[in-house]
């Protein structure tokens, strides 16, 4: 039995998955970084490291083995306990075990290994369907160069003769208008960059959404209420999702539940696949949604996630 399927699906929903007797899977998350060029950006993930020191049985593993495979207990533990013997065996004689979507083991010569994760897989279920992307430069300083350019080139000089020279006028003029017309044509392509930044955010959380059949929603403990600001205004294009219910009258209920515990909640049109979305609130920026999604993943739904879409 390759036991490595049950591991990834684990590692999605937990933050360290032990495999008795050999060592455990932790993650940590990393925010959205951009490189030092200032070009490509990358999309918040799950860092995935190894622990061979953390070797005892939680149940984890062998219990989610145990119910998916409709096997008992000693049963799961047993077939773990034959994997691992193999993986030892292969390291033991300098051989590589490698786990599909998760990483590469080789051993050292030490009585211990070193392991290399898999880059290409993100356990990171807010960031499902994101990728790195370059974005192309932004030219707004070209603008503002040419316009410099001009003004060395129409330089106003003042002799002691006290000549007029009529063209200087229409030269000064010259000068301005090329100006007024870099700052507004700037301001025209920042707000068209904006906006088509905003459609890759929604094209992007499109991919999301066919990936998301039908999301989970669990209240385990009432948690202090967050202050959800200015929920209501528009341009607020990030929204944290409770759940996604395909009965509607679920729907209500999950709503009535953040109500009463304190927060700007909301349910919003039915999406493409039927399902009726219920909001703890809305944000205008990322960074702002980013921080209240994690204090209530942290402390109220772990299932939580990010929806990008502008609401009309």
């Amino acid at each position: 039995m390759r036991i490595e399927q049950y591991i990834s699906q684990l590692l999605y929903r937990y933050q360290c998955v032990t495999i008795p007797g050999f060592g455990s899977f932790v993650t940590e998350i990393q925010s959205a970084r951009v490189s030092e060029g200032g070009t490509t950006f990358y999309p918040p993930f799950k860092k995935l490291a190894f622990n061979n020191r953390i070797t005892n049985n939680d149940g984890l593993l062998v219990d989610f083995i145990s119910q998916v495979e409709k096997i008992t207990f000693e049963e799961a533990l047993k077939k773990v306990e034959n994997e691992v013997n193999s993986w030892t065996s292969l390291l033991d004689l300098n051989q590589p075990v490698t786990l599909k979507n998760i990483g590469t083991f080789k051993g050292n010569g030490e009585l211990s290994y070193l392991f290399e994760p898999t880059e290409s897989i993100n356990y990171l279920t807010s960031s499902f369907g994101l990728s790195s992307f370059t974005s192309p430069e932004i030219k707004r300083e070209i603008y503002k160069k040419e316009a410099q350019v001009f003004e060395e080139k129409a330089p106003i000089t003042i002799t002691p003769e006290k000549r007029t020279y009529p063209w200087l006028k229409y030269a000064a003029l010259f000068v301005i208008g090329v100006g007024i017309g870099g700052y507004y044509l700037n301001q025209w392509h920042v707000s068209k960059t904006e906006k088509q930044i905003l459609l890759v955010e929604q094209a992007v959380q499109e991919k999301v959404e066919a990936k998301i059949q039908e999301a989970t929603f669990f209240i385990e403990a009432p948690m202090k209420a967050l202050t959800l600001t200015n929920a209501t205004t528009s341009n607020h294009n990030y929204h944290l999702v409770a759940g996604a219910f395909k009965n509607e009258q679920n729907a209500v209920k999950a709503l009535n539940a953040l109500l009463d515990l304190g927060f700007d909640a909301k349910k919003i049109s039915p999406n493409k696949h039927g399902l009726h979305p219920v909001l703890y609130g809305s944000f205008s920026s990322a960074e702002e949604a980013q921080k209240v999604l994690d204090s209530i993943r942290a402390t109220h739904n772990k299932e939580a996630w990010m929806l990008v879409q502008e609401l009309h």
